[in-house]
């Protein structure tokens, strides 16, 4: 039995097909096909039920799958355990980051990190929250940024900053004339929304949950982009919500629209976060050191309330 049959029978597992898995494993579709036959010899059973279309495991395939991720990521840890010993900070580093960070965020500490450690090679990935769990748990990726908590066992978080939300008024809603705004003065139909699959639109959902929601909107909408957003809200179709990081490179009529909210501000958490093996970890925490100096002269807000990123229904 070797690593390599292990790791060859977690990628049939995940992609449910010989030659998807040989394709993405860098082998031939018979390399990968005899090793695994190879191992299944030598245990006496089959991992796999190759009658099914697609791919199935068998019951005691299931329990080997498991037992094979826990060993493979040990084998990783012996090279990360030589890495710490001689202080080495490099390699290959894949980190996700969700959309709704990764425009603020990201040009605020990748110049900075990749100066300071040049012997990583850093490779990002604008990814949703769930794609981010599915790649941490698979382990595609070796990190994320993300808001939080996610309450996941499987995943550590390190929080970062929080980042209150920020309302942007138009000058014909009932709210512009407010100096700050009060959570419980929101109404849901009042409000301009990210799509389906940005946390920051459960978030808000979340904060406006228990009030009002009278459905008298002539429209519905969605958007990928805050940018999107702020236009609709200067025409005065609804207010949006924005991240306060979001706001610093509005321009100063745009500036005139936010409203702060009363304290302590409705905010995000955003954590670095990352599967509880703790791989990588010298990288990890190089990675959150770097955001820490770039972070604090631009966000030092701590008495807020956290607003959960989880879908509540």
């Amino acid at each position: 039995m070797t690593i390599t049959q292990l790791k060859y029978v977690l990628s049939v597992s995940e992609y449910q097909n010989f030659t998807v898995a040989a394709e993405h494993s860098f082998v031939t579709q018979p390399t990968l096909s005899m090793q695994i036959q190879k191992l299944e010899e030598e245990l006496g059973v089959k991992v796999f039920n190759r009658s099914k279309k697609p791919i199935e495991l068998t019951e005691v395939g299931k329990k080997i799958v498991e037992q094979a991720k826990v060993i493979v990521d040990e084998s990783n840890r012996i090279l990360d355990i030589v890495h710490q010993q001689k202080g080495f900070i490099g390699g290959e580093f894949k980190l996700g980051i969700i959309p709704t960070i990764m425009p603020t965020l990201l040009p605020m500490f990748l110049n900075n990190f990749t100066k300071k450690y040049p012997k990583v090679k850093l490779i990002i990935e604008e990814l949703t929250t769930e794609e981010i769990i599915r790649k941490l748990t698979d382990g595609h990726i070796d990190a994320a940024i993300a808001a939080t908590p996610l309450e996941n066992e499987a995943i550590k978080e390190k929080p970062l900053y929080y980042e209150p939300f920020v309302g942007l008024v138009p000058q014909n809603h009932r709210l512009f004339n407010e100096k700050v705004i009060n959570p419980e003065e929101l109404e849901m139909d009042d409000i301009l929304l990210l799509e389906d699959g940005h946390c920051f639109k459960e978030s808000v959902i979340n904060l406006c949950r228990t009030f009002k929601t009278d459905n008298k909107k002539s429209f519905q909408l969605a958007s990928g982009s805050f940018d999107t957003l702020i236009k609709l809200t200067k025409e005065g179709l609804g207010m949006t919500l924005l991240p306060y990081l979001h706001t610093l490179d509005l321009n100063d009529a745009d500036k005139s629209h936010l409203r702060e909210f009363t304290n302590p501000p409705p905010a995000r958490e955003v954590s670095l976060i990352y599967h509880k093996s703790q791989l990588k970890m010298q990288l990890i925490e190089a990675l959150k050191n770097t955001i820490d100096g770039v972070v604090r002269g631009a966000i030092s807000f701590s008495d807020v309330k956290i607003i959960s990123p989880l879908n509540k229904k």
